[in-house]
């Protein structure tokens, strides 16, 4: 791993966290926290062009942006900042493995944050022996149930 890979990697888990925090801890609400990430990191891009590799000067906004997708979660939902920076750092991994598959269509950046809090969130449940299972089975109840008393 080089050192632009590992920049885009801290950038992605401090985007996901700015924005968490910006939405919890002062009250602007996840599309403003998002967006006012976005806009920073687009105007730094935008005025120091040079100070940056042309490689992080192209994707750097863009994973900034997308991991704030990730700060925009509900306080309900997660609240542990470390698992926050880690779905980031998930959501990086898959911009920089998936993005020269999908150059051209809408929805990337944001099915990608999704995936990578949903990879955060299923890993309590990945521990847990038989959760699974149980989950399943209660899902197929649930399921019978609803369809007798349509009956």
């Amino acid at each position: 791993m080089d050192i632009t890979h590992f920049i885009l990697f801290l950038a992605g888990g401090i985007s996901s966290i700015a924005t968490f925090v910006l939405q919890v801890n002062f009250k602007q609400g996840a599309v403003r926290a998002s967006a006012l990430i976005g806009v920073l990191v687009g105007v730094f891009v935008l005025l120091f062009p040079k100070l940056l590799s042309p490689y992080l000067t192209e994707n750097l906004p863009l994973v900034c942006f997308g991991a704030s997708f990730i700060g925009m979660v509900s306080s309900k939902v997660l609240s542990n900042y470390f698992l926050i920076g880690i779905s980031g750092i998930i959501f990086t991994i898959i911009f920089l493995n998936t993005s020269t598959y999908f150059h051209g269509f809408g929805g990337g950046l944001g099915s990608a944050a999704c995936i990578g809090l949903l990879v955060t969130l299923s890993i309590p449940i990945l521990k847990k022996k038989g959760a699974l299972s149980n989950g399943f089975l209660q899902l197929r109840r649930q399921m019978r149930s609803k369809s007798k008393t349509k009956e």
